[in-house]
């Protein structure tokens, strides 16, 4: 098939496909040096913060169009570094710069949350993400409430304190910036707006709070602000009747650009598809092959539920272990032990609640997110442009891939041979990603609306499992036309990861080494969160990979 583009094909090339249109970027003095490479990273990571206004982040247009100039200057520095000579790891540290630059870009141009997005204003969050980052666009002065010990100390509070008055002026500053149309964006964030209101009353309930009359003074502020901003949210929605979906070829660009996934919008609908039958498929001729093995027993109490995640969680971690399928660390099990889940009645359970209490395990190994996180809080990576999350939700093809593509993969390697109907629930859950991701692809191409693309969601989904709850239905979708890609991510980055395998395992095989699982996924762990088209590229050396074919 013929090539269309190149993400690798030389520093004018890049240069060139992340520029504004009609714009010149000025040239900068050419430097071969890495150490270069990392001084322009940490000029650019300051410059990603807005400065404030009132003492919140400035998203206003006047502050972007007067902020440009200095960043197309640090475009400029970074198409001007030449890494002919640097090793590979050092090359794919570049791209990864290259990449969040055109996030900025892409962002100032095209996705705009801050003038398209309500939801961009949320600023509490009550629980760690899963993945290196919060997903979908946040703005720069989040309060993340998970990170907070309580009674709060003196820091704690201080620090509590300048978040919270942040929320007022931000909301202030939303209703200058909201400007754009996108009428389902724009309906749905209503709701995230609302929900804050709810999650700062909670702060007061908090130990020790109630006897610190500032803290108790600002969050009742933040309240009555949030309050006003989602009632003046509900007055003008009347008026948005726009689009919210950055069409096909935004959305290309995007994935190729931003994630580094060699792709464009036709060929992910393609692969998702074809994952989607599969997935059914596969679901039905491995119901036939168990027709005369007992159904899996939901638990019913919840110490029936405590024990069968105890038994999950150990499972798991010893055919890691034994089957010398990852150099399993100290902190794996902790890590897992402490998303093992609580019990739920069976009318209240959504999709990953019913999974969960069939049998944990293949929810378990998409849990090795949590693996990847406890990795970067212990043994940060030595790299300073890879040692933290990656801006603009970059790391979704590796995060969301991984954990995707482990579910199968651990399966194939013998998981379950204890138990083949639990081979089912793996196979739903990858129809019920390719489904959710493909109705995702027809709202971003305004094709569909996030209810219609919602209906695949659960109408694709196998027992009728995504039918149960349509608040996780709804949060989904919501988060997938925010954040362009992250959708369609789970099934991507798991094609990429096996793709980068069977290269890896090529690469052994024509040297006459054995391929050994646990070298590959060692390695995948050693490169960190980062776009796995360049995991792939170090780990074998082919930059294919990074070729949209």
């Amino acid at each position: 098939m013929k090539i269309r583009f190149t993400l690798f094909a030389g520093w004018l090339a890049a240069l060139v496909a992340c520029q504004t249109p009609k714009q010149e970027t000025p040239s900068a003095p050419a430097t071969k040096d890495y150490s270069s490479l990392v001084t322009l990273f940490k000029e650019w990571r300051s410059f990603e913060k807005p400065p404030l206004r009132e003492g919140a982040p400035d998203y206003t247009k006047e502050t972007f169009e007067k902020r440009l100039p200095e960043f197309k200057k640090l475009q400029a520095r970074l198409a001007a570094i030449d890494t002919a000579k640097w090793p590979i790891e050092h090359k794919v540290d570049w791209h990864i710069v290259w990449a969040e630059m055109n996030g900025f870009d892409f962002n100032h141009r095209i996705l705009q949350p801050w003038v398209r997005d309500p939801a961009f204003y949320k600023t509490i969050y009550m629980e760690r993400s899963d993945v290196p980052a919060h997903e979908g666009p946040a703005h720069h002065a989040i309060l993340d409430l998970w990170t907070y010990s309580f009674p709060l100390d003196e820091t704690g509070k201080t620090k509590m304190l300048s978040e919270l008055k942040a929320i007022k002026p931000m909301h202030e500053q939303a209703q200058i910036n909201l400007t754009g149309n996108a009428k389902e964006l724009w309906i749905a964030g209503i709701r995230d707006i609302k929900s804050q209101a709810e999650e700062l009353a909670t702060i007061l309930e908090k130990p020790g709070v109630k006897e610190l009359p500032e803290v108790v003074a600002a969050v009742n502020e933040a309240i009555a602000s949030t309050n006003a901003f989602a009632s003046w949210l509900e007055q003008q929605a009347a008026g948005k009747t726009g689009p919210s979906g950055i069409g096909k070829e935004n959305y290309t660009w995007y994935l190729q650009n931003v994630h580094l996934v060699p792709m464009t919008w036709e060929d992910e609908v393609l692969l998702l598809k074809r994952e989607l039958a599969r997935a059914w498929t596969a679901l039905k001729l491995e119901e036939h092959r168990n027709r005369k093995l007992p159904q899996l027993k939901p638990a019913d109490t919840p110490e029936a539920f405590k024990a069968l995640t105890d038994r999950a969680a150990k499972s798991l971690i010893n055919f890691l272990d034994k089957d010398e399928i990852v150099t399993v660390k100290e902190y794996f099990e902790p890590a897992l032990r402490e998303h093992l889940g609580s019990f739920v009645p069976a009318e209240k359970r959504n999709f990953f609640i019913i999974t969960l209490h069939n049998d944990p395990r293949p929810l378990y190994s998409h849990f090795y997110h949590w693996f990847e996180l406890a990795r970067m809080d212990r043994e940060p990576h030595k790299s300073e442009i890879r040692k933290g999350p990656l801006l603009y939700n970059i790391f979704d093809s590796r995060n969301e891939g991984t954990a995707t593509a482990v579910e199968e993969m651990f399966m194939q390697a013998g998981l379950y041979d204890d138990d083949p109907r639990v081979k089912e629930i793996v196979y739903i859950m990858i129809a019920q990603r390719a489904a959710r991701g493909l109705g995702s692809l027809y709202a971003h191409a305004n094709e569909l609306t996030m209810e219609e693309a919602g209906k695949i969601h659960a109408d694709y989904t196998p027992r009728g499992w995504m039918k149960t709850e349509k608040k996780l239905l709804l949060f989904e979708q919501h988060l997938y036309m925010r954040q362009p890609g992250y959708g369609s991510s789970y099934i991507t980055g798991k094609y990429l990861l096996e793709r980068a395998m069977a290269d890896f395992a090529k690469m052994k095989e024509s040297k006459n080494e054995e391929f050994r699982a646990k070298d590959f996924f060692d390695q995948l762990n050693a490169i960190d969160c980062i776009p796995t088209s360049l995991a792939h590229w170090q780990m074998t050396g082919n930059n294919d990979a990074l070729k949209v074919h």
